[in-house]
């Protein structure tokens, strides 16, 4: 029988996945040499020992779905910005981001164990490992987002797979969608609108303007004055429909969807690498590291 510490020992000593390491053992009847025999066999502890390194390069890619009603942006990671420009990798992401739209996980742990709709035979997983061993780097699915529409979808491609936008609208035409997707990507907003800020995140703000309005020397009745005033240069930083409109800045967007009847359900906006602590590589180091 497969035991839960039987997988995780298995996973301690070669690095592979927890599915890999479950599914081996189950092939070999619980023998702890043959399943590590197998998973060296098929690349999968080969390719597990490169997953200590940190993947902070790679693409931001998006797919819509022919009758566009159906639209995902994934962001999978590298090691280092050269691969990013392998086809190899560009035509994976893109299967990548093609699988959500299609399969609709709900997740990444749930999208890795998914059948590959583009390598018959394999999971999304087992196709990921095979591109670590034959590229020779780190490689993670790190995320998605993915949005189902009645009105228009749209997404937009920055800097050659640096910034990847995707809209969801309720009203509107491909043209405005477009110019949204150039506004996310440029001004980068968190949020639609004031509605959508999580309270406490709005209720720290003030916390920190009346702190500083205070440290200018006004007194505490008049500081809460004007906060109330400069929270709504805050909103206009992370509220979409708050901010000034980039290609015309006599306008917000507010204004914009206006004057075009467009309406935002939702958005999302996925940034290569960000919040991933890239490790500060000493170059001399590592080559006499190597010699050694």
């Amino acid at each position: 029988m497969v035991t839960a510490s039987l997988v995780k020992e298995l996973r301690e000593k070669t690095g592979a996945g927890m599915m890999d390491c479950k599914k081996v053992l189950t092939e070999t009847d619980g023998d702890m040499e043959k399943a590590i025999e197998l998973l060296r066999e098929r690349g999968i502890a080969k390719a597990a020992k490169k997953s200590g390194r940190v993947a902070a390069e790679g693409l931001v890619e998006a797919y819509i779905a022919e009758d566009g009603k159906v639209g995902a942006i994934v962001e999978v990671n590298s090691e280092t910005d050269f691969v990013a420009k392998n086809e190899e990798f560009k035509t994976f992401v893109k299967n990548i981001a093609k699988q959500v739209v299609e399969k609709n996980p709900k997740d990444v742990e749930e999208l890795l164990n998914q059948d590959a709709i583009f390598e018959a035979g394999k999971t999304v997983n087992e196709s990921l490992v095979e591109k670590i061993a034959t590229i020779g780097e780190n490689l993670s699915i790190r995320r998605f987002a993915r949005f189902e529409s009645n009105g228009v979808l749209e997404s937009y491609i920055h800097g050659d797979g640096k910034i990847a936008v995707l809209i969801n609208m309720a009203k509107g035409d491909k043209e405005v969608a477009k110019d949204l997707c150039m506004q996310i990507a440029a001004a980068r907003p968190e949020y639609l609108n004031e509605q959508a800020v999580p309270a406490e995140r709005v209720e720290k703000e003030k916390e920190i303007l009346k702190v500083q309005t205070m440290n200018e020397g006004k007194p505490e009745a008049i500081a809460e004055k004007i906060v109330q005033g400069r929270i709504g240069k805050f909103f206009e930083e992370i509220c979409l429909v708050d901010q000034v409109f980039v290609k015309d800045s006599s306008m917000k967007i507010s204004e914009l969807l206006k004057q075009k009847d467009a309406e935002v359900l939702e958005f999302a906006r996925f940034e290569k690498g960000e919040g991933i602590e890239k490790k500060e590589e000493n170059f001399a180091e590592e080559v006499m590291n190597q010699l050694k």
